[in-house]
């Protein structure tokens, strides 16, 4: 219980269907280099803008509904497994990479660390607030993970890392509903949060300054470099790869006759690569790390043709997907993407099921000899 609508209107529905319920608050802290959560980036129940979630604020709320439910309420302290979060995302960043730590914070603690507390306490789920839904293949068969009917809201692309034993073990009340109807349903029961603002963008990151946590924790990594053209002409120079992320076109601080845009980066040579938009533009990439929820993929399965999602606003696309090693899944799309990014997670769909996914190492347009027919 997050001490927001979805999380709140998730434990009142189960509630209802007549679970034994046990309320957790996860208090993740501030780690060092992190400004305190509460006082810089949550404005609790009434704020407007909320940006972070997991403050004191947060944790009175989510109280107050446990209280309301009548069942009890703990808070656990993540603080030390939340720095590992932060630290990969800092590390993502030195390596020229984009990350994503909402995916790896429901990877290692929401169904991860969370998930060994509940088995420690005699629990059978894990439940959370979710836009996303737990189905059958059929009757007595494996579970799957499936999109929130609210293709609009839909989270299952942050989900796509927990592993097919943690899906057995989860619920996820709300994914049958949109947004709308879950406000609704939170003001019918006279839940104090029916109105509360959802957060935004990442909680660690005070006003969204994601190069600034980077180089108060790593400032040694931040070193002056030249902006080249894919052509290697330098157009410019930067104070740190780490402020750029692919397709970014705003701060680049480039005189040029038409628009230019972040390319390539290459932290190596502390260079930030810039082209045109039509240079964004990638047929292909290989991912590592891979997690998959869905036997149809395998060494010996050959291609497959799915659906693809390389970023949590992106639209499924067509695309061709096979492992190409035992850790590493390629993936073809029908028609080029833009702004395939390093360090963001590509996760494969066959309609509503998440076959699984991996996190982007590299794109690029060469033919990878793919066909759904071979």
């Amino acid at each position: 219980m997050s001490g927001g609508v979805d999380s709140s209107v998730a434990a009142a529905l189960l509630c209802r269907d007549g679970y034994d319920l046990i309320g957790v608050f996860m208090r993740l802290g501030s780690p060092q280099g992190v400004e305190a959560l509460e006082e810089n980036v949550s404005c609790g129940s009434s704020g407007k803008n909320r940006q972070g979630c997991c403050s004191v604020l947060d944790a009175a709320d989510a109280r107050r509904v446990a209280g309301m439910l009548g069942i009890p309420f703990y808070v656990l302290n993540f603080e030390q497994d939340f720095g590992r979060v932060i630290d990969y995302f800092v590390s993502e960043y030195n390596r020229g990479f984009t990350p994503n730590p909402c995916v790896r914070c429901n990877d290692w603690l929401k169904f991860g660390k969370l998930a060994d507390y509940a088995r420690a306490v005699g629990a059978d789920f894990v439940a959370s607030g979710h836009y996303a839904r737990v189905g059958f293949d059929r009757p007595g068969g494996r579970k799957r993970l499936l999109r929130g009917r609210d293709h609009r809201k839909d989270q299952s692309y942050v989900l796509f890392g927990m592993s097919r034993e943690a899906l057995e073990h989860t619920l996820l009340p709300i994914g049958e509903f949109e947004k709308h109807e879950v406000r609704q349903i939170a003001e019918d029961l006279k839940l104090p949060v029916f109105n509360k603002p959802d957060s935004q963008e990442i909680c660690f990151v005070p006003n969204n300054d994601y190069a600034g946590l980077v180089r108060r924790r790593t400032p040694e990594a931040f070193r002056d470099g030249d902006v080249v053209t894919t052509g290697g002409t330098v157009v410019g120079r930067h104070e740190g790869h780490q402020h750029f992320t692919i397709g970014q076109r705003k701060g680049l601080r480039i005189a040029a006759a038409h628009p230019l845009y972040v390319i390539d980066i290459d932290a190596q040579a502390n260079r930030v690569i810039v082209g045109e938009q039509s240079d964004l533009a990638k047929r292909s990439l290989v991912a590592r790390q891979i997690n998959l929820l869905d036997e149809r993929l395998g060494l010996d399965s050959g291609p497959l043709s799915c659906q693809a999602k390389i970023r949590y606003n992106h639209s499924p696309q067509p695309a061709v997907a096979r492992l190409t090693g035992e850790d590493e899944l390629t993936v073809e799309f029908d028609s080029p993407q833009s702004a395939i990014t390093p360090g963001q997670a590509v996760v494969l769909y066959d309609g509503d099921v998440v076959i699984g996914g991996g996190w982007i190492e590299r794109a690029g347009n060469d033919e990878i000899g793919m066909t759904s027919g071979e």
